[in-house]
């Protein structure tokens, strides 16, 4: 299949989990994909794995989200790489467990910083050029099962993703004019690297006895019956990246297996 066949994308926080799964099956459809990440060996690594994967070209790009310089040098290289840029996947996203009454200013910047203004930057810097360019865009971001309702161990990372669902409607409604649509989707518990390290984070805080326990408790009402895999999740991303959905605009896509019902 080819649904994105020619459709040049960057995904950020693309070193490894969903990014990484993102651009691997964008790849496997025919894009053109830019891995990005503030981990710069580790992209660079996972680029290297995937020269000659599909169809497509693969660069990559070291950049920290929070920092607009550093987003308009990662289009930049793109647009030099491909001659253009489609789609714009803001994926990059933290966490770092807290009981609620620990909340501190760091915590909550930081992760406001990282999934808030990273995102609100990346819409920006992708609008621009998409303007630039006169051509239709795509904005998809990485919104949250927390982005639906608050979890008490996490709420500066569930506060962050309500400000993606946020974003994701008034950027469709501000950019419609210029042609670019705004979309995004809502993974629930999904086994990577990240929730790996929010089991450990859950148990420094007294949160969790044992590890796994957390994932099992999240996941225990789950109607799919298990939690998701990054496969689970990028049949959704590269629809959204598609022609097919080219008519969706300020929607975000569930992708909990039935974890929320909304």
């Amino acid at each position: 299949m080819a649904r994105v066949s020619g459709r040049s994308c960057i995904v950020t926080g693309a070193a490894q989990g969903i990014g990484r799964a993102i651009g691997e099956a964008l790849l496997d459809e025919g894009a053109d994909v830019c891995f990005a990440d503030i981990n710069a060996d580790k992209v660079a690594d996972v680029a290297a794995l995937n020269q000659g994967r599909g169809a497509g070209r693969v660069t990559h790009a070291r950049v920290d989200v929070t920092d607009r310089a550093q987003v308009r040098a990662m289009i930049d290289h793109a647009v030099a790489v491909f001659g253009k840029l489609d789609v714009k996947f803001n994926n990059a996203g933290v966490n770092k467990p807290m009981n609620f009454l620990d909340v501190t200013e760091e915590n909550w910047r930081f992760i406001m910083d990282v999934n808030g203004l990273g995102c609100l930057i990346g819409m920006q810097e992708a609008a621009r050029q998409f303007i630039r360019q006169g051509t239709f865009g795509k904005i998809i971001n990485t919104a949250s099962v927390a982005s639906r309702q608050g979890f008490d161990n996490v709420a500066p990372y569930c506060a962050s993703k309500w400000g993606v669902v946020s974003l994701t409607q008034s950027g469709a409604r501000d950019l419609a004019r210029h042609d670019i649509t705004v979309t995004g989707f809502a993974p629930g518990v999904v086994a990577t690297e990240m929730w790996e390290q929010v089991d450990r984070d859950l148990m420094e805080i007294g949160a969790a006895e044992r590890p796994g326990q957390a994932m099992e408790e999240f996941s225990a009402e789950i109607l799919k019956g298990r939690v998701a895999r990054p496969e689970d999740v990028t049949g959704t991303t590269t629809f959204l990246a598609s022609r097919d959905s080219d008519y969706m605009t300020g929607q975000i896509v569930m992708i909990d297996g039935g974890m929320t019902l909304v």
